[in-house]
């Protein structure tokens, strides 16, 4: 049997030792999370927090909007005016003032001040506060937090908030993220409409760039997933392909006929595998997952995740020899491409704007191959793993450094 691979563990000796930490004012031992409610966004907030050795000593709180009934049509709002919005037509039309419940009302909604007052009644006790968000809806509470308590926090902005970076300690953007101001954008951007597409400047100071996304799938995470998962995934036949299925998006676009074409190229190569694993993401079409479901599920070497029981995405990063990912998904890309194993994506060639640089740069890096259906899935290839989420949380605790504060990953003895 194979031995399995997983990605090097990070390597930490250039982190300073505990004992220069500075004594409580200097030392950061907590973390506040601002998600919007979307795993992707919120994963790439918990892998930074991870990297930096503060799992378990984070809390996390959310940006909640109005949902149910036209509420789905008015997220382009700003949140604030969302609500706002929201409560007026409640009010006309006589409803409830008490909005659909989410399924996250465990979550606290994140409240800037209220979050500031904690840092600022809590700085001499223990010490900085560290703030991390994600997402176009996180932008104007994380901002606030900065403006309310400068002196108690440190705040981190995941994904580029298109305008007045200097709101952040630091911003942590991909690199397609900037492609309007590419050659190449300039010249797909009407004259007139080049003043509105933002970034409109090159990254600052305080701009980390990354290739792809931040996530969760570090060493410890896979080493464990491996543990959790044996029994199920280490005796499979080999090599183990593991296929996952995103979802169209308006920079990605495609449908049944996408589908249709990774079937017959799945059947094509089927002879080179031992074992295939089918998963697909909450954005899978029905059209899309139906087919592939009556095209597969008798066939004895293909199984297919229905969604029930726990998740085995993880298992699956970690146990699988090679992955075939459609190129709508920034995330999954990310997490497989950190893995060292080949990586073959599909519908790159749907894909538009930043999100085709975006495939350009990880084919131009070797990280990805497109999926031709000719390949041999037992011959393996090998590429320099992508390792954004360890890279920008060194960039992090260089900026704290600069601020004379840093990260204390020990706990205090009882």
């Amino acid at each position: 049997m194979r031995p399995i691979r997983l990605p090097e563990p990070p390597n930490n000796s250039s982190r300073v030792p505990e004992i220069f930490d500075g004594g409580v004012y200097g030392a950061i031992r907590r973390a506040v999370v601002i998600g919007n409610g979307f795993p992707g966004a919120e994963s790439q907030c918990l892998g930074l927090v991870r990297a930096l050795g503060l799992s378990g000593r984070h809390s996390l709180y959310r940006v909640m909007r109005p949902r149910g009934g036209i509420n789905r049509w008015l997220h382009w709002l700003p949140v604030s005016v969302h609500k706002k919005l929201d409560i007026f037509i409640r009010q006309i039309f006589g409803m409830p003032l008490l909005t659909k419940k989410s399924g996250l009302s465990h979550v606290l909604e994140a409240d800037a001040k209220q979050i500031a007052k904690v840092a600022r009644e809590t700085f001499d006790k223990d010490g900085p506060l560290l703030v991390i968000a994600s997402g176009r809806d996180t932008i104007s509470v994380a901002s606030s937090i900065k403006r309310f308590a400068p002196e108690n926090v440190f705040v981190v902005q995941i994904q580029h908030p298109r305008s007045r970076l200097d709101r952040f300690d630091l911003v942590i953007a991909p690199r397609h993220d900037y492609y309007s101001l590419t050659p190449q954008a300039q010249q797909q951007i009407p004259w007139l409409l080049r003043r509105w597409i933002t970034p409109c400047e090159p990254p600052g100071k305080n701009v980390v760039l990354t290739v792809g996304a931040l996530h969760q799938a570090d060493f410890a995470a896979l080493r464990c997933a491996a543990s959790t998962w044996h029994d199920e995934l280490a005796y499979l036949p080999k090599p183990l392909l593991v296929v996952n299925i995103g979802g169209p998006s308006s920079n990605c676009r495609y449908g049944v006929d996408l589908a249709k074409q990774l079937a017959t190229m799945l059947q094509n190569v089927l002879w080179s595998c031992g074992s295939v694993r089918i998963s697909f993401s909450r954005r899978t079409p029905e059209k899309i997952s139906k087919l592939l479901v009556e095209e597969f599920s008798t066939h004895p070497k293909v199984f297919i995740w229905d969604g029930e029981g726990p998740n085995p995405h993880l298992g699956h990063l970690a146990w699988a020899d090679a992955f075939v990912i459609t190129a709508d998904s920034v995330s999954m890309l990310s997490e497989a491409c950190s893995t060292g194993k080949p990586v073959y994506v599909i519908g790159a060639d749907r894909c538009t704007w930043k999100f085709a640089d975006f495939q350009k740069s990880l084919a131009e890096q070797g990280v990805v191959r497109p999926f031709t259906g000719k390949e041999v899935i037992s011959e393996s290839w090998s590429y320099s793993p992508l390792n954004d989420t360890a890279d920008a949380a060194n960039r992090v605790n260089s900026a704290l450094a600069a601020h004379g504060w840093r990260i204390n990953t020990m706990t205090k003895a009882t």
